[in-house]
């Protein structure tokens, strides 16, 4: 039944995306081109909305049994109902906050929240009354942190796919049959908007579909991973390796040229390897691949021992800090460790 209803997602992604695409344009949900965005033309946006309505019918055909299903399908529509009103009329972030506050906030108080963690070295670390605000700021980060990266054709779409693809993987060999179910049907749904989405794209997801699976893989992997050790709390984050680190990055490139955490810039991942001449297809599948990377390492990294573990996170940081003063994601002089690297050799 489940691989029926996977391809039922499938296929009606596919059959809806055109007429939503026409929606869009009759309703005046478009994305102009402007001085920071990389496309041309203006294109229709609102492709999430296919998504969303195939996973809800997925969800409807082999109704997955948990207590959060209800919080979590009536977060989901705070969600779309948010991104949808931003595409077609541009929200304030301030308002759009609010949405993503409001959406955060319906499945924590229904229990969704990591509540302690066991650190490496013995001991446990109670949250207390921190736990349901850590909960809401996971949330509303990764939800973001999707939505950052919807800047390439294909970009947010692919990479959310493989964190799906990665989040369900981790949750059968854990037993989790809700969180599998779940993230194979958005993984369904997700893929076969690529088919209108990957470069050159014929309709954006917009902020519809970047906020709700931002939302989506950010609950899921709360209910695969909470209340773990120290080291598992970093197979969430590693998962989401490409859209957190770049967003994180965002930030430091911000404080450090003292602009508004707020400002957009045409300085994300994306838009630094398309400076050193990749093409636009080009860096769409490098960064897949580095999605992809992370994922494997978050695999290979749920087998290893405390150590190893310790050991394979310094490497990581040191291997994502040297990418990143390669690329000048921060800023072109802004090489601490290279320069200390060269002062040293």
């Amino acid at each position: 039944m489940i691989f029926l209803t996977l391809f039922i997602c499938f296929m009606l992604t596919l059959l809806l995306t055109p007429l939503i695409k026409k929606l869009a344009i009759r309703i005046g949900a478009v994305d102009k081109p402007n001085q920071r965005k990389v496309h041309m033309k203006v294109m229709p946006r609102l492709g999430g909305l296919a998504i969303y309505i195939s996973f809800i019918a997925g969800v409807l055909l082999l109704q997955p049994d948990s207590p959060h299903s209800l919080p979590i399908l009536l977060g989901s529509l705070i969600i779309v109902i948010t991104g949808m009103v931003d595409d077609v009329r541009e929200l304030s972030p301030r308002v759009k906050l609010i949405g993503q506050l409001a959406a955060a906030l319906v499945v924590v108080l229904s229990g969704i929240h990591v509540e302690f963690i066991n650190l490496p070295f013995g001991g446990q670390l109670e949250f207390g009354i921190f736990s349901i605000p850590l909960t809401i700021l996971w949330i509303v980060g990764v939800t973001n942190a999707i939505n950052l990266i919807d800047g390439l054709d294909g970009l947010a779409a692919g990479v959310s796919s493989i964190a799906l693809l990665t989040i369900s993987g981790m949750a059968i060999i854990m037993g989790d049959a809700y969180v599998t179910v779940l993230g194979l049907i958005l993984m369904a749904s997700t893929i076969a908007f690529l088919f209108y989405n990957f470069y050159p794209a014929k309709i954006f997801m917009g902020d519809t579909g970047a906020l709700f699976l931002g939302y989506m893989i950010s609950v899921l992997s709360l209910l695969g991973f909470k209340n773990v050790t120290f080291i598992s709390l970093i197979i969430p984050a590693l998962i989401l390796g490409v859209p957190i680190s770049d967003t994180f990055f965002a930030i430091i490139r911000r404080l450090v040229h003292k602009q508004p955490l707020s400002a957009p810039d045409k300085s994300h991942l994306h838009h630094c390897l398309l400076r050193l001449g990749f093409s636009h297809r080009q860096v769409v599948l490098i960064i897949y691949a580095i999605a992809a990377m992370f994922s494997l390492a978050a695999f290979i990294f749920s087998m290893a021992t405390l150590w190893g573990s310790l050991i394979f996170i310094g490497v990581i940081l040191i291997t994502i800090e040297i990418f990143v003063e390669s690329i000048g994601l921060i800023g072109k002089d802004y090489k601490p460790l290279l320069n200390f690297i060269k002062n040293r050799s």
